[in-house]
């Protein structure tokens, strides 16, 4: 008999490890498998990949939980004691052990692939579970190869399986850009490295392009490898003529010797008061106060309200809430908290186009992919949400146009684009996500091009409704249940994935399901180092756009050799 991946019966005695015996089980609640006497419960973790040999297809599985069951309750009461093998006591319990006493394991099926003349469909989903005594194993790379099949020569080698260090796990990134994704864990365990990770695969992949939103200044030029204390390179270092680095602090950039492409400034007369009442839990304000930004435009104009508000002294915002009918004490709190405002060196009257939206999009529309680097603004959380929202409302206005024209017959279609965003429940928690631009994003499914990238360590702050929406989900370990409850919600088999994320190593873990992934898989994911480096060069640029594959040093050495050719 050979199955649907090519792997026959030969194959299955000759190299794979059988594990047990399928005893029990459902397919809501997941398979019961009686370990094997030769086989023992400690050389098996939550998470493990695994394959059950039906009568008619092959099932691919995640074991979810271990456990030690005995034929005779009694044993519990009367255990044998452990001795020398060459023991009395030691022989009773070599004995017990695999038949009176035994490991189980729970095993969630969830892809099938048929055996040859079964008449069965394509690899799919589980909707079926094996007959009793099917035969379980542990899987090896050609089943890992099997389900996460990915035809494309760009596919990305995220990282190996749970317990099997040799095999790799590669992700399709054209689909995983497809629908928003999340990426969560908490503070220390590898979520930011599993992000950029991410990141560097989508700038070398070459379909989307990506804005990213760094808060910390981790993934621009270097970021910081806090366990091994050192420096690691970022985006711009690994691609630097795909990736455009902006910041809103040049003086930061240039303490730690960086010198960006472009430095942002946002105009007072950009702001406007939908950016408040995003805000209005940051700034302390209250629902009336946020909400006298809107009589303020009115009065002002579109445009010239902030600008005008600001310089008002005491006396004069007195007048002005009499004159437009508002609460003093609301529009006197608005005016202190907005007046604040003034310490930030990145606004100004107006607008630079080529240093703020304009620039970027123009940026992201030729295909590059920009990194806006915070500076010291990233520990103002006011400011970080303040900017990442007025920018992505504005480029995410410039693709709805495009798209619509597009749809109209009148233009191409816009690029994929991906938004990065940390500490994302600061823009989408229940209270905020209706009226922030990300918010809109997560709920539209693509419809206009544009997904999210959202990290966080507190996804139980982000609404229901967003989480619900995002496709693809890598989550490294969590230590509040409600955090773990809100990663699974909407998941299927939600309840035994919630034990396999439970259990996650503290570090260099992660639990990965949804649109991008044919099943749930428990990642170790690949070092940051120098052979991840390598492997995300580009080689073989096709003509015309071989100065993707150099660095900025020989491209500027080949430019002046073009201009002033040796004698």
């Amino acid at each position: 008999m050979t199955l649907g991946n090519g792997i026959g019966d030969g194959y299955l005695s000759a190299s794979l490890r059988r594990l047990g015996l399928v005893v029990g089980g459902s397919l809501s609640r997941g398979l019961d498998v009686r370990l094997d006497a030769g086989a023992s419960v400690e050389d098996i973790a939550v998470g493990s990949f695994v394959t059950v040999q039906g009568r008619r297809q092959r099932y691919f599985g995640v074991v979810t939980d271990l456990e030690l069951r005995a034929v005779d309750d009694s044993l519990r009461h009367f255990p044998p004691v452990r001795g020398t093998a060459e023991s009395a006591d030691g022989l009773i319990t070599d004995v017990m052990a695999g038949t009176m006493a035994y490991g189980q394991l729970s095993v969630m099926p969830s892809m099938t692939a048929p055996t040859e003349g079964s008449g069965m469909a394509a690899s799919e989903a589980a909707k079926t579970i094996p007959e009793h005594f099917a035969p379980v194993y542990a899987a090896s790379q050609a089943d890992i190869d099997a389900v996460f099949s990915v035809q494309r020569e760009t596919a990305f080698a995220l990282g190996s399986p749970q317990g099997m260090e040799a095999a790799s796990v590669r992700l399709d990134l054209e689909e995983l850009a497809k629908r928003s994704v999340g990426v969560f864990g908490a503070s220390g365990s590898g979520k930011t490295f599993l992000a950029r990770m991410l990141l560097a695969g989508l700038v070398k992949d070459g379909d989307a392009v990506s804005l990213v939103f760094d808060m910390e200044s981790e993934y621009g030029w270097q970021g910081q490898d806090n366990d091994r204390r050192r420096q690691v390179k970022g985006l711009k270092q690994l691609f630097p003529s795909r990736v455009v680095t902006f910041t809103l602090d040049e003086a930061s950039s240039r303490r730690r010797g960086i010198t960006p492409d472009g430095v942002v400034r946002i105009g007072y007369d950009e702001i406007e008061p939908a950016d408040i009442e995003v805000l209005r839990d940051l700034l302390n304000l209250s629902e009336v106060a946020a909400a006298t930004a809107w009589n303020l435009e009115r009065h002002y104009g579109s445009g010239q309200w902030l600008r005008s508000f600001l310089p008002l002294s005491g006396a004069d915002v007195g007048e002005l809430a009499n004159e437009i009918g508002v609460n003093l004490a609301a529009l006197q709190t608005l005016h202190r908290r907005l007046s604040a405002w003034g310490r930030f060196g990145f606004l100004a009257d107006q607008g630079e186009g080529s240093g703020s939206a304009g620039g970027i999009i123009e940026n992201l529309q030729h295909g590059n992919h920009v990194v806006l680097e915070f500076g010291q603004y990233g520990r103002n959380t006011a400011a970080y949400v303040l900017v990442s929202n007025l920018l992505t409302r504005r480029i995410h206005e410039t693709w709805v146009r495009r798209k619509e024209l597009a749809d109209g017959g009148q233009g191409d279609e816009p690029r994929p684009l991906v938004i990065f965003i940390e500490e994302a429940h600061k823009f989408l928690t229940p209270e905020v996500a209706s009226q922030t631009i990300f918010g809109s994003i997560a709920r539209e499914l693509r419809k206009y091009n544009v997904t999210l990238m959202i990290v966080d360590q507190r996804p139980s702050g982000i609404d229901s409704e967003v989480m619900s929406q995002l496709g693809t989900r890598l989550s490294c370990a969590l230590n509040d249940d409600r955090d773990m409850n809100a990663v699974l919600m909407g998941a299927r088999d939600a309840g035994q994935l919630r034990g396999v994320l439970s259990r996650l190593d503290g570090k260099q873990q992660a639990l990965v399901f949804g649109h991008a992934v044919p099943m749930p898989v428990v990642v170790r994911p690949r070092d940051y180092d120098e052979s991840f480096y390598a492997d995300m060069a580009i080689a073989g640029a096709p003509a015309g756009l071989a100065s993707l594959a150099e660095n900025d040093a020989d491209r500027m050495q080949r430019e002046i050799d073009e201009l002033f050719p040796p004698e």
